[in-house]
């Protein structure tokens, strides 16, 4: 009597698990794309003057072809859900289209995880080394997509394993030329002064000497028309910027905007100094706002605490100028 051979629980399983997972990741990219899209702001625990979420959605990283990035995660997401779930739900009459659509499905699920897995590989990448910033939607992102890859590669028996291997190799390289030269526009190196046209750059400040009472350490970056327009902008609303001359993170506030655009801020009196040993010093203001850190922003009744980039700001004030900001932290 011959035995029928019984089937691994991961192959009975591995499509509802695929679906699963990748139901999360849509969840979890559909929710940062409505945040994107609306302007809000992302339910992030970070510490305070650290790089989070929130800065990882403002970053120029966060933006492809116009669009939110994840965006085009809930798309990749949204499609392996219907992918595992296609052969399960529509069940063909005969076997040889039972079997064909199987083989099809998986092969597409293949090249998906692959494609996704990479790409989340790189923008690990750009987290830790370039916007040094801990997101924990990017991380379990990326691990939703290694987890696809391995129940796609567990989840059913391979007639040729090394023609899983020449996929892998073609689609990755494919997946990573492409992702560079998506990202070639965005300049990965630290601010110190102007930026290249059409590229933005990120600010990365330490500071090297005693900060001057009277006006902190000097502005070396300088503004465009974006930055200029949203200075305007924020005085127009009476937003509030409540700094003191110190702080890093405020002199890193001030090289987003850069010299020009914070002259007008100083200027329509949207920055107020909290320092009481500064010549420019209003501690009783900041007291009575209840300012607790710097820098922090006053905007429509909102309190935004910590350094914001430019095109947070203008998402939060309700600004519908420019956008080509030159700077990014």
């Amino acid at each position: 009597m011959i035995r029928r051979r019984s089937t691994p629980w991961i192959h009975k399983w591995s499509r509802p698990l695929i679906a699963a997972i990748a139901g999360l990741g849509a969840l979890t990219t559909g929710y940062l794309t409505i945040q994107k899209l609306t302007g809000g702001s992302t339910a992030c625990v970070a510490q305070a003057g650290a790089r989070g979420c929130n800065d990882v959605l403002s970053s120029p990283w966060a933006t492809v072809l116009g669009q939110p990035l994840a965006l085009f995660g809930f798309l990749a997401y949204a499609s392996m859900v219907i992918l595992a779930l296609v052969p399960l739900v529509l069940k063909p009459g005969d076997n040889n289209s039972s079997k064909k659509l199987e083989n099809l499905t998986w092969w597409l699920l293949l090249v998906g995880a692959i494609a996704m897995s990479v790409f989340s590989g790189y923008l690990m990448y750009l987290l830790a080394f370039q916007i040094s910033a801990i997101c924990y939607y990017c991380i379990a992102s990326a691990l939703f997509s290694l987890s696809l890859l391995t129940l796609t590669i567990l989840g059913r028996s391979w007639e040729d394993i090394g023609q899983i291997f020449f996929t892998a190799i073609i689609v990755g390289m494919v997946t990573l030329i492409g992702t560079l030269g998506v990202y070639a526009g965005v300049n990965q190196s630290g601010v110190t002064g102007d930026s290249t046209p059409g590229q933005a750059q990120r600010i990365n400040f330490i500071p090297k000497e005693q900060p001057n009472p009277a006006f902190g350490w000097e502005i070396t970056t300088t503004s465009g028309e974006a930055e200029i327009e949203l200075a305007r902008h924020l005085s127009t609303i009476d937003a509030k910027e409540y700094v003191a001359y110190w702080c890093p993170h405020c002199h890193e506030q001030k090289l987003l905007f850069g010299q020009e655009a914070y002259e007008i801020l100083k200027e329509k009196e949207v920055m107020i100094e909290c320092a009481a040993d500064s010549p420019q010093g209003q501690p009783e203001v900041c007291k009575a706002a209840n300012i607790t850190g710097f820098p922090t922003w006053i905007i429509n009744g909102q309190s935004y605490s910590g350094v914001q980039n430019l095109d947070e700001l203008a998402k939060v004030s309700g600004y519908t100028g420019p956008r080509n900001f030159k700077y990014f932290r």
